[in-house]
């Protein structure tokens, strides 16, 4: 019962998370006829629980794995009980920075959930698990658009600490039906970040999750008032438009951890990036308010599938260090919501249009989805190479000239020499003399006929042993047809001519 009740628990405390994270945003125009904010620190205000949010989410993913998720949500919740209610009294700005640093827990707490939930539920549903949670940042609307209606009827400070009612009422849920039995990782910090820093995969998750939730926040963030000041909507109108987006790109992501379980998630990840690039570029040259809108819903669609998508690959490449994995990269996603309003607005200050800032991320779509593509296909040689090296049979490959290139490990098993003996050097090397010169002109003359040879033949070890041994050499052609390398597979049937005799 209290495994099965960690999704759904999970889920609503990331929510919940999310709505207190995102309050002093949603609050602000009512929190301003109070409190005297400049217009130039109004991006200070909203942006400190944005990057402590994201920078917080490493040490919590790690210390999820540490102590488990019921933990790690009660401290949470229980912290925030303070920045909460010193808030709802805040009468200057300094009190709204200080508070608003300690509401970045509420965005951290991310990390918990996907580093907790995958350990309830087989590999094959990882991305689906991961996608329901990540649903989860739904939060961030409900306040967006629940907490300006209550403090119209209440008041901004009343509307803060009906947050604290909340946040009490899930500290209870978690006491009560939090698992106190979850799996714990105890592999230390440094140990972890040792076996992941140098992983190029954790950079490059790290810089699609930059681009996917990243996009998500920023266009959460920038779309009302951008659609107001570019195509003189109504607040309402471009409220109801920045839901709609916010709406299509959460429920997306359970669907893109969905089709992860069932698909290849680079092949997903191809089509996301390939999606994200066209849709950029479709903004960067400023188009009708319906262009726009197919633009920004595209957007939606495929950052809501990239979010699932990713959190299926972390638990997959990152089984024992996925704790501080998690971390990283959602800290990562975090940081890309925070950098590219910025980066808009002082572009449009520059040039007084905003196509650079979209054609930029057109840009970085079609690096990322050239990595992708980079990451598949290493993907597919990498599981070439363990098929290679496991297998029992030696294997030789050599150029056109007859050097050999390459060898595995069974090679060395069956012959005595090491890879570096034999790497530059003819397979004559392993001749026993027992066959003769009109044997090996057949040999060649067959491959050259048919693309291959096949039989048994007799060589010898490092050692001086000679051995029967059945091999088969194939040759190796490009695209044009020509042979570019030669590649020989061989077994020792030493054992069973002894036998015969």
């Amino acid at each position: 019962m209290i495994k099965r009740v960690q999704l759904p628990l999970q889920t609503m405390n990331l929510v919940i998370g999310f709505m207190v994270w995102v309050l002093i945003s949603s609050l602000l125009p009512f929190i301003r006829e109070d409190i005297a904010i400049p217009e130039g620190k109004l991006a200070l205000v909203t942006a400190v629980p944005v990057i402590l949010g994201s920078i917080l989410r490493i040490p919590l993913g790690y210390y999820a794995n540490q102590f488990g998720a019921r933990k790690i949500f009660l401290v949470s919740f229980i912290l925030l009980l303070f920045p909460v209610y010193y808030i709802s009294i805040a009468d200057s700005l300094i009190d709204l920075i200080i508070g608003g640093l300690f509401l970045g827990i509420g965005g951290a707490v991310f990390s918990v959930g996907v580093t907790s939930l995958p350990k309830y539920y087989p590999k094959e549903r990882h991305g689906f698990v991961n996608g329901i949670y990540g649903a989860g940042n739904l939060g961030t609307a409900v306040t967006t658009f629940a907490a300006p209606v209550l403090a119209v009827k209440f008041g901004w400070s009343a509307t803060i600490q009906i947050y604290l009612v909340i946040l009490a009422l899930f500290i209870a849920a978690n006491f009560l039906l939090g698992d106190k039995k979850e799996p714990k990782v105890k592999t230390p910090l440094l140990e972890q970040i040792k076996g992941v820093y140098k992983n190029e995969k954790l950079w490059l998750l790290s810089l699609f999750y930059f681009i996917t939730y990243g996009s998500f926040v920023a266009f959460t963030i920038y779309l009302p008032n951008f659609l107001v000041s570019n195509f003189t909507l109504d607040k309402v109108d471009a409220g109801m438009r920045t839901a709609g987006f916010i709406v299509l790109a959460t429920a997306m992501r359970p669907i893109g951890g969905w089709l992860a379980d069932r698909y290849h998630s680079l092949i997903i990840l191809m089509f996301v990036f390939g999606g994200f690039t066209i849709a950029a570029l479709v903004l960067s040259f400023a188009p009708t308010i319906s262009w726009y809108t197919i633009g920004c819903l595209t957007i939606a669609l495929c950052a809501g599938i990239g979010n699932g998508v990713i959190f299926k690959l972390v638990p997959m490449y990152f089984q024992k260090q996925a704790g501080i994995v998690n971390g990283i990269v959602s800290a990562m996603g975090g940081l890309g919501g925070f950098f590219p309003p910025i980066i808009l607005s002082v572009l449009f200050d520059m040039t007084g249009h905003y196509a650079i800032g979209f054609m930029a991320l057109s840009e970085v779509a079609l690096a990322s989805l050239i990595l992708v593509i980079w990451m598949y296909y290493q993907g597919k040689m990498g599981i070439a190479k363990e098929v290679i090296d496991h297998t029992v049979e030696g294997i030789l490959v050599t150029n056109k000239k007859g050097q050999i290139i390459t060898v595995n490990p069974a090679f060395t098993e069956i012959t005595g020499y090491q890879k570096n003996e034999v790497i530059g050097q003819n397979p004559s090397i392993l001749k026993s003399g027992k066959q003769s010169q009109a044997f090996y002109e057949d040999l060649w003359q067959s491959i050259e006929n048919n693309g291959f040879w096949q039989g048994e033949i007799w060589n010898k070890r490092k050692d001086g042993q000679q051995y029967l041994q059945w091999l088969t050499i194939s040759t190796i052609k490009n695209d044009a047809g020509e042979v570019i390398q030669y590649a020989g597979m061989f077994s020792d049937i030493s054992g069973r001519e002894i036998k015969k005799a």
